[in-house]
């Protein structure tokens, strides 16, 4: 997913400061069959803001949020920046280190999820370099991003993070790059680590056994009705869900969903990606989100090979989402109650 309209940084990266890697206690063990991520992605906000937000955070039932530091890379061109004065507030460490603190006062766990965003393009699946020699430049930049904020993690206690948000293309031309990149972050960080697939292409990550969860972006399609009824959206999910089964028992490791979510609109169960270029056009439909949200929920909630979720997203700016709002966020709408009773059910 894309970060907040109107970041634009054009500075390098800043190098992280070396320190000793602590080992943080796991909040679940993924061998368990017992304990689940109730979780939100938080929008990283353009300004500093205070820990009240996440009080309403609490309130939702959620128990993890995941916060999301913004890197930047541009079409065809290696490298990768972060951390430039001219980004958003929530997109630096500064900001990141914040939400972390406002976050543990109120006793909710965290999983650091940064993405690149391309600029000039959007998406990081379909970035790609013709040479080797402009690939190892960027892995170099990703490299230090990536140790940036696990060093940083680590010193705050972040229980989990995710490696790569659907770097489709990277994963595939450049496996043994993320090999190591596993190895490094191990070295400096002691918490979980999950990389974020995209759901048309989690079968073809290399490097899943070398992690702790099988992360999963969680957009399939499931039906193109205006206001698909819960059991189209059951059914709908019978394929996906054995799919996603046979990946973790293949690898003997069990499923996040790394992100999942719906517009507030018609027909938000079906290519969310075909939605949004013309979101403002279509009509809010709170209902088709909730339908949406409940048959997740049935769907995968109580599975033993399952860890839970990320519900994408969150705004931590007063007055987000509520009647009329089309964006992904539950916030003010039905299906919040929803996330609600899941979130707080008894294992």
């Amino acid at each position: 997913m894309q970060p907040a309209e109107g970041a634009s940084p054009s500075g390098e990266g800043v190098g992280p400061a070396v320190h000793e890697k602590r080992t943080i206690p796991a909040a679940w063990d993924p061998g368990l069959p017992e304990g689940r991520a109730a979780g939100v992605c938080v929008t990283a906000p353009a300004r500093p803001v205070p820990a009240k937000p996440f009080e309403a955070i609490a309130g939702s039932g959620a128990s993890w949020v995941a916060i999301i530091p913004y890197g930047f890379s541009r079409a065809g061109q290696p490298g990768v920046q972060f951390d430039h004065p001219r980004q958003w507030w929530g997109e630096r460490s500064e900001g990141t280190v914040d939400q972390i603190r406002f976050a543990r006062s109120q006793g909710l766990h965290v999983m650091l999820k940064p993405h690149i965003w391309v600029m000039g393009q959007g998406w990081l699946g379909d970035f790609d370099l013709a040479e080797d020699a402009d690939w190892a430049l960027w892995e170099a930049d990703y490299r230090r991003y990536l140790l940036q904020f696990a060093r940083l993690g680590d010193s705050l206690g972040v229980e989990m993070l995710c490696i790569g948000t659907e770097a489709r293309m990277a994963v595939r031309r450049r496996p043994e790059f993320w090999h190591s990149l596993i190895r490094d972050i191990r070295g400096v960080y002691g918490g979980k680590l999950t990389y974020a697939a995209n759901w048309d292409n989690m079968e073809q990550v290399p490097f899943w056994d070398a992690l702790d969860f099988i992360g999963v972006d969680a957009y399939f399609p499931l039906s193109t009705a205006q206001t698909p009824a819960l059991e189209t959206l059951l059914h709908a999910w019978t394929k996906p869900k054995a799919q996603l089964q046979a990946l973790s028992e293949r690898h003997g490791k069990p499923i996040l969903f790394t992100e999942y979510g719906y517009l507030s609109v018609d027909g938000c169960a079906g290519k969310h990606w075909e939605l949004e270029a013309r979101r403002s056009a279509l009509t809010y439909n709170a209902q088709a989100q909730a339908n949406a949200y409940e048959a997740l929920y049935r769907s995968f909630w109580a599975e033993p090979w399952f860890r839970g979720g990320f519900a994408w997203k969150w705004f931590l700016t007063e007055g987000a989402g509520g009647e009329g709002d089309r964006d992904y966020t539950p916030q003010g709408k039905p299906a919040l109650d929803h996330m609600r009773h899941w979130y707080t059910a008894p294992e």
